[in-house]
């Protein structure tokens, strides 16, 4: 005798066919914990020794490490205090909120679908202010930042890391087509952050030889 299929259990199977795997949110929150931690400690490196530099005349920060490598001119520099104040204080700030997410996430919160909007725009301005400054750095101040550098390096991540992440959970009412679709750019989102440093290097490399500087 063929058994009937109840809508409740078509549905189960419906949704069984299509599961799409998520994201290991655990890695996920630990990774962006690491990466605020490090953001935040970078700042407070250069907030303390811009402050210093205020303080104590003839002072040498303890990131300029030669003529090419220092971040003494990045600090006292427009670029360095874009929004009238020092940048540090942006950072100070901006690095707390993926600490706070991580360990939130540790914690088993869930976010509504509006926060990962505002939490990704400002990753995705922090991006776009990092590419600027090392524009900025690069072309027209001649100088690698060794303290600039490392938020550099950590923004990245945090951008391409969460950039795909609440689609691929499922947010929005998103199908399991646009749910897998969205799982597999997320799972190369390494990928991107290796491109972003590369072309960093290279472009740091075709203007100021950087990497002669190194080899010394």
């Amino acid at each position: 005798m063929r058994r009937v299929v109840t809508a409740k259990e078509g549905y189960y199977q419906h949704m069984s066919a299509n599961e799409v795997q998520a994201p290991n949110n655990r890695g996920f929150a630990i990774v962006t914990i690491i990466l605020g931690a490090i953001g935040l400690f970078a700042s407070w490196e250069l907030a303390t020794e811009y402050i210093k530099t205020l303080q104590v005349e003839d002072y040498v920060p303890n990131c300029e490490l030669s003529v090419l490598v220092t971040c003494g001119p990045n600090m006292d520099s427009w670029q360095g205090s874009i929004f009238g104040f020092s940048n540090t204080i942006l950072g100070l700030m901006a690095f707390v909120a993926p600490i706070a997410v991580g360990v939130a996430m540790l914690a088993g919160a869930k976010f509504a679908g509006w926060f990962w909007w505002l939490y990704r725009a400002g990753l995705a301005l922090g991006a776009v202010f990092v590419f600027w400054l090392f524009y900025q750095s690069v072309f027209n101040l001649g100088t690698l930042c060794p303290w600039c550098m490392v938020v550099w390096s950590v923004t990245l991540p945090l951008f391409f890391f969460t950039a795909f992440r609440p689609e691929a959970n499922g947010y929005y009412n998103a199908s399991p087509g646009l749910r897998k679709a969205f799982a597999a750019v997320n799972s190369w989102a390494w990928v991107l952050v290796l491109i972003s440093y590369l072309v960093i290097a290279a472009v740091a490399q075709f203007q100021l030889n950087w990497f002669a500087e190194f080899s010394r």
